[in-house]
């Protein structure tokens, strides 16, 4: 899991899938981080991944490092933690968003994978499969 967290972040955005009714949709990201051994991400309640991702949880990552050799897919269910401490965890490794999230809004959503497979790819390598 620390492996895919510092992939991610190397790359420094990645690609969230979500489903709306028989529709993908697929927005950029930045947050990730490692909380309690559960990978977390951070959005707001009130935009529509959120209201997709409580409908259907199943959501799949995607990053790509700079070079564009090397590629990250991590599909896995998301469940929302609204304890305050992950929602703490976020923001001060993200201190850039508390001008518009605080831990104590009725906004800010941490979420975590649940049942997550993440595999690396690398032009002429065999995939590598991780599930946490």
């Amino acid at each position: 899991m620390e492996e895919v967290k510092n992939f991610i972040k190397e790359c420094g955005a990645y690609f969230l899938a979500t489903v709306d009714g028989d529709q993908p949709r697929v927005r950029p990201f930045g947050t990730i981080e490692i909380f309690e051994g559960k990978l977390y991400i951070q959005t707001g309640k009130s935009k529509d991944c959120s209201k997709q991702i409580q409908k259907n949880g199943k959501v799949e990552i995607c990053a790509m490092n700079s070079e564009g050799n090397k590629w990250l897919r991590v599909a896995g269910t998301l469940v929302r933690d609204d304890r305050r401490e992950p929602k703490v965890h976020m923001l001060e490794h993200y201190p850039e968003l508390k001008f518009m999230y605080s831990p104590d809004d009725d906004n800010t959503e941490t979420l975590y994978f649940k049942d997550a497979t993440a595999t690396f790819y690398a032009f002429g390598a065999s995939p590598r499969v991780v599930k946490f």
